[in-house]
């Protein structure tokens, strides 16, 4: 049922035929079942291992090698030769190629994990009202219209329409789908938001999320595929994998290179046609296949056959060296995508900031007799780390905070009037929270106010071990005052309240949304003496003006503090004792942006890449931090740059494209927006890096050019992702990115060197051939020099440290070509005087050589005739192996040579 957060609960109801108090019947249940189908994600059939291997040899390259070693093989037969001669070449080839495959096969299984880790989110049981009575049911067995009652710690079992509240209020944590930092709270009514994204559907509970506070019943309206969970599945089976860029320039290359050898290849035979009946070769047919064998050594020189071993090794060294930096790369490719990214979309919550709320402000009254009124506070440390301190508004850091009377009651109320928990966790070596952010907040406050009474204070706490620590002061306040009776916060009061004794004398505590505790106070507590005034209209006016500049310009959260004390021997509260109280502050906090976020945010920038920030709280929330962390630049109007996502979609098509020119912050998002902004930058030739944490950022992950995983995200998040950050921290990701660079340009260098080496090799065939000289060098020599004499210095240039200005230059161009025209012609230069080279060496020991026959030059070219003339010398002198070991020598040190040469593409080696 699509719409069924814009229907009143008895439309909803009725279109199930259901009945709230007795359920569905065993018969209705069977139709239902029949419809709409079992609550399960269907099974996804993955790729056959034997496709996944035939895959890996869908390359030009490789087809080329492939067929040169069945070819080679074929023709060692028909000459005759068995044993390890007539395969070492073919097993040397193949052995190569299995090698690459091994590694392609391993990086495209990783991926269909991600679909199957997508079932761990959905629940396992569910209480259910069927023919009038509750059972427990496995989850898969519910239909739509199925009554299901949720309580706190409840994985939510299917998407459901919320019918009855069983308590004051119902709460969920739908992180994993929205991003949203806080949990939400669910109501009844139906919602007539026009284009609702889940944030709106105050009314839905969905599939796989968790209920952290109350309870309540709703009835099931999808399941399966027709669930929140269930789009997310079909967005990631639609994202199809695209290529890397450095995949797609090398296969552009393959496809070039492939070309120019099946042209030399044909060139070289058909020069030769003249020579096929040279009685040398012993008739036409063998003279084809000798000139045959020559154009097969032809290719397995023009091949780079340790190219792809070499970009796995060079690739392999950087994700070595990004582990070392926080940054877990799960596909080799993409550690060189990263290095050309134009955009990066950040997701807020957890990433720029550190998803732990802190309290940034408090504001109490300090006297009612001078001016200023107020007294305002900023505390620091951003984490749940008990570790920050107390400044006043002259930015001078208070020595013992306990001594005012305010701070301390504020310290007192936010310890007792509070469910949560804080404690630290060795293995993680942090603070973790259990409960709602918020009151975690407040108990990282009193951590940070301390204990009265104690000069030593705040040197002594530090004398306890972090787990003491953690909860501390909390723990005295906890011990100092007996709780008696709790009122729970309800969202029509928006407060709650605790009555607690201490030394025969009540107090009640209150703390709530500021409006809803202002408006029942009638005194305050003066900062100044710890006296309690009367509530003037003034003070009041002050304190609203100072709520208005927390929660405005700052956008901070704010919570009011108040306490009243009751009659002795009080041992229950009401809703009518909320009132008379007396105010003792107002805290502000918020989701703190990670102290290192604004340099990082600064060198992307200065790398000439865009940051985007995306993230599915509200507006001004998200402005007031893209503020922070200097995204906006120095921006005062932010139109035209921040857009929430329907603003975006009500954009014209042309207006939409130069929105997202500029976009810095993409708000109020849901899962398929994120997959949408991706798919619009990519369009507009961007390459995007995308962050995200939880399930509903998998099919985005999965779609951009580079899917970043937190380290402390959801399993299906990591799985869809290319890349993991062990910290969470954005910085992280821009230090990859200067590494991703560095990768591109080493591996630049090196297939130039070995493109020039290997164009040397062709001309050294090439030419021997036109010349009719014997060969030079034989396909195994070809293939040892390419794999082994080339493959090391290759590998060594992949270590080259990054030139100084590597993040100050413009992200590369997804289309520039590895070798470009210019540098081609360079290499033919190169290549011509390393082929010419070698063969100078080979012509040497026939010709010059005191160990050599010393013979013309006339006679080393026509060597084919020699068997029908007469001469002064053995025909079997032709084939002698040192002058093709002199030629592999010379062959060898020149490219030695070369490698130095390629340290750098314009830069003299000097």
């Amino acid at each position: 049922m699509e719409d069924a957060y814009a229907k009143s609960v008895a439309e909803v109801l009725e279109a199930f035929g259901v009945d709230r108090t007795k359920g569905l019947s065993d018969s209705q249940v069977e139709q239902h079942a029949m419809l709409y189908g079992k609550n399960v994600l269907p099974q996804e059939e993955s790729t056959p291992f034997w496709k996944l291997v035939l895959k890996q040899f869908d390359d030009l390259l490789v087809k080329i090698l492939i067929a040169a070693a069945v070819v080679s093989f074929l023709l060692a037969r028909l000459n005759g030769e068995t044993g390890l001669t007539a395969f070492l070449e073919p097993s040397v080839i193949f052995m190569i190629l299995a090698a690459n495959a091994a590694v392609g096969v391993i990086t495209e299984t990783n991926a269909e994990k991600a679909l199957e880790e997508l079932r761990a989110y959905q629940a396992d049981v569910a209480t259910v009202l069927r023919n009038g009575c509750f059972s427990i049911l496995p989850a898969t067995e519910l239909v739509p219209g199925d009554i299901v009652e949720v309580g706190v710690g409840c994985k939510v079992p299917a998407d459901m329409r919320m019918v009855e509240m069983l308590s004051h209020q119902l709460r969920v944590d739908q992180a994993i789908l929205t991003g949203e930092s806080c949990s939400v709270a669910k109501e009844l009514d139906s919602t007539s938001a026009m284009n609702a994204v889940y944030q709106d559907k105050t009314n839905i509970l969905f599939s796989g999320t968790v209920v952290v506070a109350g309870r309540a019943r709703a009835v099931v309206i999808g399941v399966g595929s027709n669930t929140a969970m269930g789009s997310i599945r079909d967005a990631m089976l639609r994202t199809e994998d695209e290529a890397t860029p450095l995949k797609k320039k090398l296969d552009e290359f393959g496809t070039f290179l492939a070309k120019v050898i099946a042209g030399i290849c044909i060139l070289v035979w058909v020069v030769n046609i003249g020579h096929f009946r040279d009685p040398s070769h012993g008739g036409f047919l063998r003279g084809a296949i000798h000139y045959f064998k020559v154009a097969v050594a032809l290719a397995v020189a023009a091949i780079p056959e340790g190219l792809p071993a070499v970009v796995t090794t060079c690739l392999a060294l950087g994700t070595k060296r990004m582990a070392r930096l926080n940054a877990i790369v799960r596909s080799l490719p993409s550690v060189e995508t990263l290095g050309c990214t134009t955009v990066i979309c950040s997701d807020k919550t957890g990433t720029l900031t550190t998803n732990m709320m802190s309290v940034s402000k408090v504001c109490v009254v300090r006297s009612v007799h001078q001016r200023p009124i107020t007294d305002e506070y900023s505390i620091s440390g951003t984490t749940f780390a008990p570790d920050g301190f107390i400044y006043d508004a002259g930015e001078l850091q208070l020595e013992f905070p306990p001594q005012s009377p305010c701070l301390l009651h504020i310290a007192m109320c936010s310890a007792l009037c509070n469910e949560s928990t804080l404690q630290y966790n060795p293995d993680k070596k942090s603070y973790e929270k259990i409960g709602e952010s918020t009151e975690v907040a407040l108990r990282v406050l009193v951590e940070k106010v301390g204990l009265p009474g104690f000069d030593s204070m705040p040197s002594a706490l530090n004398m306890l071990s972090k787990h003491e620590r953690a909860s501390y002061c909390n723990h005295y306040w906890e011990n100092q005052f007996r709780k008696i009776s709790v009122l729970d916060f309800s969202r029509d009061r928006k407060m709650m309240s605790v009555l607690c004794s201490r030394k025969q004398q009540e107090i009640m505590f209150s703390k709530g949304a500021p409006e809803s505790v202002m408006a029942r106070c009638t005194h305050i507590l003066c900062n100044h003496d710890g006296s309690s005034v009367p509530l003037t209209m003034d003070i009041r006016n002050e304190l609203e003006a100072r709520f208005q500049s927390f929660a405005g310009k700052d956008t901070l959260r704010c919570l009011a503090l108040a306490l009243k004390r009751m009659p002795e021997g009080q041992q229950s509260l009401s809703y009518e004792d909320e009132t008379n109280l007396t105010f003792i502050g107002l805290v502000g906090m918020l989701d703190p942006p990670r102290e290192e976020v604004c340099d990082a945010v600064q060198s992307c920038m200065s790398a000439g890449i865009r940051v985007i920030v995306v993230t599915g709280d509200n507006k001004s929330t998200a402005e007031s931090l893209c503020r922070q962390i200097g995204a906006f630049e120095h921006l005062d109007d932010f139109t035209g740059y921040s857009y929430t996502a329907s603003e975006f979609e009500g954009l014209p098509p042309l207006e939409r494209a130069n929105a997202l020119r500029r976009m810095v912050l993409f708000s109020r998002v849901e899962p398929s927006h994120k997959k949408m902004l991706v798919e619009a930058l990519q369009s507009q030739n961007e390459v995007v890096a995308m962050t995200g944490d939880g399930v509903n950022d998998a099919p985005a992950l999965k779609k951009a050019d580079i899917g970043i995983a937190m380290g402390s995200g959801t399993a299906v998040a990591k799985s869809a992702s290319d890349m993991v950050l062990a910290d969470d921290n954005f910085a992280t990701i821009v230090a990859a990115v200067a590494e991703g660079r560095a990768i591109y340009n080493n591996t630049k260098q090196f297939i130039r060197y070995m493109i020039s080496s290997n164009i040397g090799e062709v001309v050294c065939i090439f030419v021997a051939a036109v010349l009719g000289m014997p060969d030079t060098l034989v396909p195994v020599q070809l293939l040892w020099v390419n794999l082994v004499t080339d493959g090391l210095p290759a590998t060594a240039i992949g270590f080259n440290k990054p030139d100084g200005n590597i993040m100050t230059v413009k992200p590369r161009k997804v289309n520039e070509a590895v070798v470009s025209g210019w540098l081609f012609f360079r290499y033919l230069v190169i290549g011509a005087y390393v082929g010419l080279a070698t063969i100078a060496g080979f012509v040497w020991w026939f010709v010059y050589s005191e160990n050599g026959p010393r013979l013309p030059y006339s006679e080393l070219v026509n060597f084919d005739s020699c068997s029908t003339r007469q001469t002064s010398y053995s025909c079997s002198i032709f084939e002698d192996r040192h002058p093709s070991t002199v030629s592999m020598t010379v062959l060898v040190v020149v490219e030695m040579f070369n490698a130095l040469n390629n340290l750098s593409e314009n830069q003299s080696l000097l």
